[in-house]
């Protein structure tokens, strides 16, 4: 059975990061992805500063401009109304964001992984955990393989879960979703486009279903710079008929309604469209045992606001592989329980906590109305909004971003505490 310092299972954007900086720093790493790459994947296409920030670190823009395209700020459309907001200037993010296939995306991503010494194993699923013999921690996982292998095991010090929004490994590890946090559920695909090199990423958040009524959740078009757009609706669970919702009825919807200006064939998409549900706000707990941690959609880290959840991918990825390298420095027994809950209440908490109210507002057709009514004739203020929507607050707007958070939370009579609302179990 092979030994490695750290298991990483799914390689996606969270966990290829994580090999990535695991590898980087000198950790034998093993990855184990199910599936065997390139391979589609339900998403926007689009990245945001805060994950071009982390790409750049990693030294795979260069390989990403022959399939990547570049976006400056976002166009949003409500009540008749539009506004085009550029990214704001920020002292530690970059002020444009990207668009590029999840298919090319996540395969360069888990070669920079491979290349700084991660093995990967494709085809191959970490089908059980391997317990240690007190029971609190991992000694790695039992394995299921496509290909041929020698083993049925593998052995690690430490492990990161990032095998996705319905993480099985998770499940297994005691992981649960807190349900009365918000949850998405989104479904996209592709249209040719004259426009297909447009600049700006556009969302319409004053979407209508069959019956002209408000929907809590938004329309995307996303320019890939190709010949093509990504095209897609996302709804989130606070709707009242949230579980009665036909995605693939909303997204004929939807693409019947796409600006003029896209000049799409709305009967004639590239591909049948795909869909799933997202966990959000950091709503799976708990996210850490003694050596192991959940990391991106794993752990539910998608933006409530919008569906997005790579940078959040990338950087829990990242920082759960600096924890196991720092603490294999300190030659001591590792202990993630409070260490990783600390660092993402201290990271994510105020900003979390921020967009599952929202979600609940945008659940209140009429109050968003009124908001978006308000919003959309004052651009500086949805300029902040989009600072705070992308989580780029400079560090002096954080006291009125908490205010603001407070009034929401005291209108709608919100308790909430936290990014997590269980953590500490092995």
């Amino acid at each position: 059975m092979p030994k490695y310092d750290l298991l990483v299972i799914g390689g996606g954007p969270a966990g290829s990061s994580a090999a990535y900086w695991g590898a980087k720093r000198g950790l034998s790493v093993a990855v184990l992805e199910k599936k065997n790459f390139p391979r589609d994947k339900t998403c926007g296409d689009g990245l945001t500063p805060r994950a071009v920030l982390q790409l750049e670190e990693m030294g795979v823009l260069t390989d990403l401009e022959p399939t990547s395209h570049r976006h400056i700020g976002l166009r949003t459309r409500a009540n008749q109304q539009v506004l085009e907001l550029e990214w704001p200037d920020h002292p530690d993010f970059p002020n444009y964001g990207l668009c590029v296939r999840r298919r090319e995306f996540d395969q360069l991503l888990l070669q920079a992984a491979e290349k700084q010494g991660a093995k990967v194993f494709m085809q191959t699923e970490a089908v059980e955990p391997i317990f240690t013999a007190n029971k609190l921690g991992l000694a790695g996982a039992k394995i299921k393989s496509s290909i041929k292998t020698d083993f049925s095991e593998i052995s690690a010090r430490s492990v990161i879960v990032s095998d996705g929004a319905n993480s099985r490994f998770g499940r297994a590890l005691g992981a649960k979703r807190e349900r009365s946090w918000p949850q998405g559920m989104a479904i996209r695909t592709y249209y040719e486009s004259v426009n297909s090199s447009d600049v700006w990423l556009e969302s319409n958040i004053d979407i209508r279903d069959k019956n002209g009524g408000a929907l809590p959740g938004y329309g995307w078009v996303f320019p890939l710079g190709d010949g093509t757009i990504n095209v897609g609706i996302g709804i989130l669970s606070t709707s009242k008929n949230y579980t009665d919702l036909n995605t693939s009825k909303l997204m004929t919807q939807w693409a019947n309604a796409v600006d003029d200006r896209w000049n799409i064939d709305s009967e004639n998409p590239c591909i049948d469209p795909v869909g799933g549900r997202l966990p959000m706000g950091g709503s799976v707990s708990p996210k850490a045992g003694t050596n192991w941690m959940l990391v991106g959609d794993a752990a539910g880290f998608i933006n409530p606001f919008n569906g997005e959840g790579i940078d959040y991918a990338l950087e829990t990825g990242r920082h759960s592989a600096n924890l196991i390298v720092d603490n294999l420095t300190k030659n001591s027994d590792p202990d993630f329980r409070h260490v990783y809950p600390e660092w993402l209440e201290k990271n994510y908490g105020l900003y979390f906590r921020i967009g599952r109210a929202f979600a609940k507002i945008i659940g209140k057709p009429a109050i968003m109305k009124n908001l978006t009514g308000t919003g959309m004739r004052s651009k500086s203020l949805m300029e902040w909004a989009l600072r705070i929507m992308s989580n780029m607050l400079r560090p002096e707007e954080r006291g009125p971003a908490e205010l603001a958070y407070n009034t929401i939370a005291t209108l709608l009579k919100i308790k909430d505490t936290g990014v997590s609302k269980k953590e500490g179990r092995a």
